[in-house]
């Protein structure tokens, strides 16, 4: 697990559920970083592949722990709803979909160290974010006068 002021990460191995009778395990990085404090990255080393990251919002994880959550490409849910224990990940893109499976702890540990980087709904205090917000803004809206 390697920690900076900036940055929470940490490694879970996970299994990748091809089908109902086979799955392995896989180890997957999750990662957060205050100049992206919404998201969170989940890289995952899929065997014979090169790593696939996913970035997803960081409170559909938390959610997910505890109820299913997320529409369209990415949704978590506990895989029985009266134990915590374990959640699912399902990442979609067009037709193609990849379940993974997760035990809760380690997911609960790095979400509980990201929230100790920048707690939860404080997002939006980060000045650097809102600076970037705000300079984006401006140039969208000078753009769209300029073009209008």
């Amino acid at each position: 697990m390697r920690e900076s002021a900036q940055a929470v990460q940490a490694e879970v191995m996970m299994s990748f559920l091809v089908s109902e009778e086979l799955s392995f395990r896989i180890p997957v990085e999750l990662r957060y970083e205050v100049c992206d404090p919404y998201a969170v990255r989940l890289t995952f080393h899929l065997p014979g592949d090169a790593p696939v990251t996913w970035a997803f919002g960081r409170e559909l994880l938390i959610d997910g722990l505890g109820r299913p959550c997320g529409e369209g490409d990415v949704r978590v849910s506990p895989v029985e709803p009266d134990s915590l224990s374990e959640v699912l990940i399902r990442l979609q893109v067009g037709s193609d979909q990849a379940l993974f499976r997760s035990s809760s702890a380690p997911l609960v540990a790095f979400l509980d160290r990201t929230d100790k980087l920048v707690p939860l709904g404080q997002e939006g205090a980060l000045a650097d974010f809102d600076a970037h917000l705000d300079e984006a803004l401006g140039r969208i809206l000078a753009e769209e006068q300029s073009a209008g």
